[in-house]
């Protein structure tokens, strides 16, 4: 596979909190900090990276050129510190500056706080939301949509990175198309070290005029859920439940979103989503169901279940046709004979846990 050469990384352009500086000895230096594109060649050849001073300039102009800033970045983050300010510099280096950039810090323990106020400090456009206990990753990353008064929205892990031109692709691709909802890029798998692992097809490009059309088809492709960082329509997105405490909400929030308007795809690679051993995709459910709810009781989980209650929530209440809303019901039905078997398994293994428990 051929490698994107707009995308690469650079080294910091200021040290990190210095409290802090001794945990990230672990990110090699050349492979450390943010996505940038790599502009025309210097004089003598070779490239240098943009000064601060510049971009802090472009950035202020962008933004007073403008009454309020166009998008709110959440940052949903949880001792984050190993790539927290490879984040923030991904974002720093975006073409288009008037932005607001919220890092949900979730009670963190390491120097995740440290690393954000240093960074607040030297850009207003960073705010540290410093939540008091663990609200769990799903209630962050719906406190921070809340929280967010722009038109548009969008959500960042703290080990990913955007290229330079990710919220420039996404605003002009739905400035262009008024009934999509969300615009996302195409993606590239890297590793803890930022190297390259594969180019990811996500398979969301939703350009169906039918609401049905684009849940099935999302329900069908859905693996990573890579589509819920693009850019969307702030409005859109508060008519909707966002994310549950409950594993896998991410898929029940894009299946709802899915039917307020279109989901479209950038054929450009923009994001860079990092694959590493602490990473979401890396732990078991069981670590997952705490992750995103730290309060949960330890009782058995109806997975499939839960899903098609809430896909069935989600479609009662979206803004579509009887027409529609019959198709989708009966495809949710068909659906759901299909995957009998998952159900049944889920019963079972309920039974037998409460057995033991009682035993």
């Amino acid at each position: 596979m051929k490698e994107n050469r707009s995308l690469t990384l650079a080294k910091p352009r200021r040290p990190i909190a210095t409290d802090a500086r001794e945990r990230f000895r672990s990110t090699p230096p050349a492979r450390a900090i943010a996505v940038v594109a790599l502009p025309p060649p210097a004089k003598g050849g070779g490239w240098r990276p943009a000064r601060a001073e510049a971009i802090s300039k472009r950035d202020s102009t962008v933004t007073l050129a403008r009454r309020s800033p166009q998008i709110t970045v959440g940052v949903p983050v949880y001792n984050g510190e190993r790539f927290l300010a490879m984040t923030l510099e991904s974002l720093l280096s975006q073409t288009v500056g008037d932005m607001v950039i919220l890092v949900g810090d979730n009670a963190s323990t390491d120097a995740t706080g440290d690393i954000t106020r240093e960074y607040a400090a030297r850009d207003s456009r960073i705010r540290h939301v410093r939540h008091a206990k663990n609200l769990g990753a799903a209630r962050n990353y719906s406190v921070l949509c809340e929280m967010a008064q722009t038109e548009f929205f969008r959500w960042l892990a703290a080990d990913d990175c955007s290229a330079p031109r990710f919220h420039e692709a996404c605003l002009e691709t739905l400035a262009r198309h008024p009934d999509a909802v969300l615009a996302y890029p195409r993606i590239m798998m890297i590793d803890a070290q930022g190297r390259h692992l594969e180019e990811y097809d996500e398979g969301l490009h939703l350009p169906h005029d039918r609401p049905s059309e684009r849940l099935f088809t999302l329900l069908r492709n859905l693996r990573l859920v890579n589509a819920l960082y693009g850019v969307a329509r702030t409005s859109v997105l508060k008519r909707t439940r966002l994310l549950g405490s409950f594993r896998g909400s991410d898929i029940v929030f894009l299946a709802e979103l899915c039917l307020y308007g279109k989901i479209l795809e950038i054929p450009e690679l923009l994001m860079l989503r990092r694959m590493h051993e602490d990473s979401y995709t890396s732990m078991s459910p069981d670590e997952q169901r705490k992750f995103n709810n730290p309060d949960r009781s330890p009782t058995p989980e109806f997975y499939f279940s839960r899903h098609l209650a809430e896909y069935l929530r989600a479609v009662a209440r979206a803004p579509v046709s009887a027409r529609e809303r019959a198709r989708l019901l009966a495809g949710l039905a068909r659906n759901a004979v299909w995957a009998r078997d998952k159900y049944f398994a889920e019963l079972m293994t309920a039974i037998r846990v409460l057995v033991r428990r009682n035993a």
